[in-house]
């Protein structure tokens, strides 16, 4: 803790923060400065609204140790609020701490910072022998990467570079004693900057980027010389293992894969939307709440398709046009503002909708088809369909029908037939002045009428 600064860092105009210590800073990329100290101050971040703040395994295992530590969460909560909303500035990072300045609703700004131990000069010895024996590392942090594998060696040779539970100590002008809402929003804001360059956390561990590569480059090629190898540049380092096109062809030497699991005997629920942030601009909440449960129930669907017998020889089905699509999600009864956009979406009126989705209900997109289109059977259709209506009633039973391209109107009656491309026969009956589907098809025309004739 003694090595903390008395002076508060205030805002700048583009985001930064700069001590009043004298000391030069240098503009480096990304919005990023750098002191001739070690110390690195990055910009501030814009709002981090609609996205996590750590995307990356080890940002979450920053998180996890905050939120392991912090005794109360309401402060977490108000920390993510804090850093969602943009009220964190530069931070600055150098050896064993990182400071940001960070506002409150009402604007009062707070000198904050957070405290991670530094690696003693044995541990960087045993990091650092650790990571040239093997050159995927050097290979991994080039690449602004943190691999499991590196971390869990390191933590073999006795360090650990992630923080444990305690291992964040806070301090804030605030004066609270445990992590307040500023220290945990600089903590939040950290995880961002984590994901972006896992150098950050090894500076806060005492060595800076510059500092530590050159050190393994040294390390490398008193290690290539004493093995008589050529030195090599850390960065032409070969990745480890098997090139794929070999271990393919070494099939025998690969376990057997696992059995697939089971079918859920359900969707799967979608993910929530209840997060304490409102939606940014006319975000429609349910509308998109309704179509992740839809596309949850799909996904669960077209699964179960495929684990069917037989799947592989089934023809592979066309998209379905944005109409169809719209009278399937409008079949799921969403709610009355979601159903109206649908069908605006869609060109139908509130009638024309509640049609296709029976339609749909009643037998998909061929249902939808029949309602929709009319068309005009060949002759040798038209002759086939002839008779099998003769051939559905006696001749004293039969009704009198009126055809209609591919429709036939029961004369007298609100009953109507309609032939569809199949070859099969759709019931339809006139509702308010709007013929509308009746019932599923039939591959018999008399079946077919009886559904609507024993409806009225």
């Amino acid at each position: 803790m003694s090595d903390a600064h008395d002076e508060t860092y205030p805002f700048r105009g583009g985001g930064g923060m700069d001590g009043n210590d004298g000391s030069e800073h240098v503009t480096t990329h990304g919005g990023e400065s750098a002191a001739p100290d070690g110390e690195r101050t990055f910009a501030a971040l814009p709002p981090a609204r609609g996205r996590g703040f750590a995307e990356t395994w080890w940002g979450r295992a920053w998180l996890q140790a905050l939120e392991d530590t912090a005794l109360d969460t309401a402060q977490l909560k108000a920390g993510r609020r804090l850093a969602r909303a943009g009220a964190v500035g530069a931070v600055s990072v150098r050896p064993g701490r990182i400071t940001a300045v960070v506002q409150d609703k009402d604007g009062t700004a707070h000198r904050s910072d957070v405290l991670l131990q530094r690696l003693s000069p044995q541990e960087w010895d045993h990091f650092l022998g650790m990571t040239v024996e093997r050159a995927g590392h050097i290979a991994a942090l080039l690449d602004r990467d943190m691999p499991p594998h590196l971390v869990e060696d390191a933590a073999a040779a006795g360090v650990d570079l992630l923080p444990g539970i305690g291992d964040l100590e806070p301090e804030c002008d605030c004066e609270a004693w445990d992590h307040c809402g500023h220290t945990a929003a600089l903590c939040y804001q950290m995880a961002r900057l984590l994901d972006q360059d896992p150098f950050v956390l090894l500076l806060m561990r005492g060595r800076g980027e510059r500092e530590l590569l050159d050190e393994l480059q040294v390390r490398s090629v008193a290690r290539q010389d004493a093995e008589g190898t050529v030195p090599a540049e850390p960065r032409a380092a070969a990745p480890e293992g098997v090139d794929a096109a070999e271990a393919y062809a070494e099939g025998v030497i690969l376990p057997p894969l696992p059995e697939a699991p089971p079918l859920p005997s359900e969707p799967g629920p979608p993910p929530s939307l209840d997060t304490e942030t409102e939606p940014a601009g006319e975000v429609d909440v349910a509308g998109l709440a309704f179509l992740a449960a839809r596309a949850a129930a799909e996904a669960h669907r077209l699964l179960a398709e495929a684990l069917s017998p037989g799947h592989a020889h089934q023809p592979v089905e066309a998209e379905l046009t944005l109409s169809e699509d719209a009278a399937r999600l409008a079949a799921a009864a969403p709610d009355a503002a979601t159903a109206a956009r649908l069908a605006e979406a869609s060109g139908r009126d509130e009638d024309g909708l509640a049609g296709a989705v029976r339609a749909w209900g009643y037998g998909g997109r061929a249902a939808l088809a029949v309602l929709e289109k009319e068309w005009t059977p060949r002759g040798d259709v038209l002759a086939r369909a002839r008779a099998a209506l003769d051939a559905a009633w006696d001749e004293d039973e039969r009704p009198v029908l009126r055809a209609a391209r591919n429709h036939w109107t029961v004369a007298g009656a609100d009953a109507q037939l309609r032939h569809g491309t199949d070859g099969r026969w759709w019931p339809y009956r006139k509702e308010r002045g709007r013929w509308v589907p009746a019932g599923p098809a039939a591959h018999d025309p008399a079946t077919a009428l009886a559904m609507v004739t024993g409806a009225e």
